[in-house]
């Protein structure tokens, strides 16, 4: 589990999912309940609630509808969720991507 994570702000934590970010942070600001920010959304509550609880990721279209119900940059929602995949992609590949060894001559001119 020694993935390097060069270039991220804390490598060994695990990015926070912009779902708990909507469910700790953002509804209680804003005093909407799951049924209201879901209405709101166009989505269902499910939908919003698989979200919430981390097991749904945020899709573009997702980002898109957040970021326009919040006034803020959908871009944002969507670098949230990169981070979290990319972070337990490199966890759950740890073992097999430390026996890739990679091409120095190709890695410089990338």
């Amino acid at each position: 589990m020694a993935v390097s994570r060069a270039g991220k702000r804390f490598p060994g934590r695990k990015p926070t999912h912009p779902g708990a970010v909507l469910r700790r942070d953002v509804l209680p600001a804003l005093g909407l309940s799951v049924t209201v920010f879901a209405g709101r959304l166009g989505i269902s509550r499910q939908t919003l609630h698989g979200i919430l609880n981390e097991k749904h990721a945020v899709t573009p279209e997702m980002a898109v509808r957040i970021g326009r119900l919040l006034g803020k940059d959908p871009g944002l929602w969507l670098r949230m969720q990169q981070a979290h995949d990319l972070w337990v992609a490199e966890d759950e590949l740890a073992a097999e991507l430390a026996s890739i060894t990679p091409l120095p001559q190709l890695a410089a001119s990338i």
